[in-house]
């Protein structure tokens, strides 16, 4: 029986940047090093900037219902507000968090790109 590896087409968009395969940094020069690193520090500077953010509307959310005046005691439909924000209100967020830190990450790449090839 032969294994069959069974994958999803990529899409144009979905697509990953792929890095260059650039002389410089296959010879690990100072000018590739510096690259690299920028890239490293651009990426970590930009996921804890989405994780600070996405912290704080769920620490804003968490003050809402903690010390908003009768959001205990509103119901929608039946359903308590505070379940319907905490339920259904910070998925939305976490999504809006994932797309804007992946377009970004790729935008990152995009320059890094650019630099490397420029080189």
């Amino acid at each position: 029986m032969t294994r069959v590896r069974v994958t999803a087409p990529r899409s144009s968009a979905a697509a990953p940047a792929r890095l260059p395969y650039s002389r410089e940094l296959a010879e690990n020069s100072d000018v590739g090093q510096v690259f690299v690193r920028s890239l490293i520090r651009s990426q970590l500077r930009l996921g804890l900037v989405v994780a600070c953010g996405f912290l704080v509307i769920v620490a804003a959310f968490a003050l809402v219902l903690a010390f908003g005046p009768g959001v205990a005691g509103t119901r929608i439909l039946g359903i308590p507000l505070d379940w319907l924000l905490i339920g259904a209100g910070i998925y939305p967020v976490i999504g809006l968090s994932a797309w804007l830190y992946n377009r970004a990450a790729a935008r990152n790449e995009a320059r890094y790109c650019d630099l490397a090839e420029d080189r």
